[in-house]
């Protein structure tokens, strides 16, 4: 029979099951708050409440607010990628680089919008974040980033690409345009759907080579399942 030192010890470390499930509550939490209040306006007491624990139970599993705040904004950048590379992956093999680029349009658009508040906690807070809080989170992006090139790279190495277009620009300004989503967006004013239609038309009709439009566009690929929203209410 394990010690009490070490059952006390493997809690702290969030190896034990309810441990566990009580860190990922207040990493839901501090992204519930962080993507409503900002990093200057998020309190640990906030977060506590939010988690419907006492404040001082939070540094059991983070030593620091920042600390708090650094694994926030890196599994945001983390979930961001691993969905939009998720769902990139189960495309058929035959899919064109368009449709590639919408069906990412698509995915970004969900994870950011729909399926938790760690995407907007980190597209709203990127720039307020101070450096020393970055490295994990540049690390994704990077990587986040090299995914959006390379799918832009096989439009153009396809012919796809409008000639007079630049390709680093262009990958920019449609990523941009989609996280700026984040801040815009009420789903009382208009669907989900719709904001996905309307980015995934505005792309591939701004992009597309001529000869690519002599047919009318269709809907990039069949739709993935949707996932329930995993928002905080």
């Amino acid at each position: 029979m394990p010690s009490k030192a070490r059952t006390r010890s493997a809690s702290k470390d969030g190896t034990g099951p309810k441990s566990s499930r009580t860190r990922e509550r207040i990493l839901d939490a501090a992204a519930h708050v962080l993507s409503r209040k900002g990093y200057s306006g998020t309190r640990l007491g906030d977060i506590a409440d939010q988690a419907q624990l006492q404040a001082p139970a939070i540094y059991y599993y983070f030593g620091s607010r920042e600390e708090l705040i650094e694994e926030v904004m890196w599994t945001g950048a983390r979930r961001v990628r691993e969905h939009v590379s998720g769902i990139l992956a189960e495309l058929p093999p035959e899919t064109g680089p368009m449709d590639r680029i919408c069906a990412a349009i698509e995915a970004h658009l969900h994870v950011e919008l729909e399926l938790s508040d760690f995407a907007t906690a980190l597209i709203r807070n990127s720039g307020q974040i101070p450096e020393e809080l970055r490295t994990r989170q540049l690390a994704e992006e990077a990587e986040y980033g090299k995914l959006w090139r390379d799918l832009f790279r096989d439009l153009d190495e396809a012919g796809e690409l409008r000639p007079d277009l630049d390709l680093r620009v262009a990958h920019l300004l449609v990523v941009g345009a989609l996280n700026w989503a984040a801040e815009w967006w009420n789903p009382k004013r208009g669907t989900f759907e719709s904001v996905v239609r309307t980015a995934q038309s505005l792309v591939r009709h701004g992009l597309s080579s001529r000869s690519q439009l002599i047919e009318p566009a269709k809907e990039a690929v069949p739709r993935p399942r949707r996932k329930p929203a995993r928002r905080t209410p």
